[in-house]
C-alpha cells in the first residue's frame, strides 16, 4: 500500500510524503503468529545544479526532481539547447531541497550571483572541480 501525506512546513511551503506500507503475512508453520510490518518514507527531493566543461569554463545552472536522470540527458546530448552547445556535461556542483519552490528560487538567485561567487561556491566544496555525476551514480 502506498499514502500520500501533504504537509505544510514552517515556512509555508507545501511538501508531499509517500509512505510505502509493506506487510509480510508469516506463516503459522513458522511458530510465530501475526503480520509484521516495515514503514518506508519516500520525501520529494529538488535539485539545483552546475555544469560546466572544464575548470573556470562555462557554467550552466539547473533545476530537476531527477538528478541522475538530468544528468544523463546532459551527458548524452538528449536535449538541444545552451548545455549541449557548449559541451555542459560535468557536474560541479549541486543542492537538494524538499521544495520546488525553494529550488526554483535558489536557481534563479545563483544565476543572478556574478561569476567570481559561483567560481567560489564551486571551489568551495569542490576545489579540483570533479565530475560529481562519476561518483554519485556509477
Amino acid at each position: 500500500m502506498i499514502f500520500y501525506l501533504f504537509l505544510t512546513g514552517r515556512n509555508g511551503h507545501n511538501s508531499r510524503l509517500k509512505i510505502k506500507i509493506i506487510t509480510t503475512v508469516i506463516p503459522a508453520e513458522a511458530g510465530i503468529s501475526g503480520i509484521a510490518g516495515k514503514v518506508s518514507i519516500y520525501m520529494k527531493q529538488f535539485y539545483i545544479y552546475i555544469l560546466t566543461n572544464k575548470k573556470y569554463g562555462v557554467l550552466y545552472i539547473g533545476v530537476t526532481n531527477n538528478l541522475e536522470r538530468r544528468i544523463y540527458e546532459h551527458k548524452n546530448k538528449l536535449v538541444d539547447g545552451f548545455t549541449k552547445k557548449y559541451n555542459l556535461d560535468k557536474l560541479v556542483h549541486f543542492e537538494e531541497t524538499e521544495s520546488v519552490r525553494a529550488a526554483i528560487e535558489r536557481e534563479k538567485q545563483l544565476k543572478k550571483w556574478n561569476r567570481r561567487w559561483k567560481l567560489n561556491l564551486i571551489n568551495r566544496d569542490n576545489p579540483e572541480w570533479e565530475d560529481l555525476a562519476e561518483k554519485l551514480f556509477n
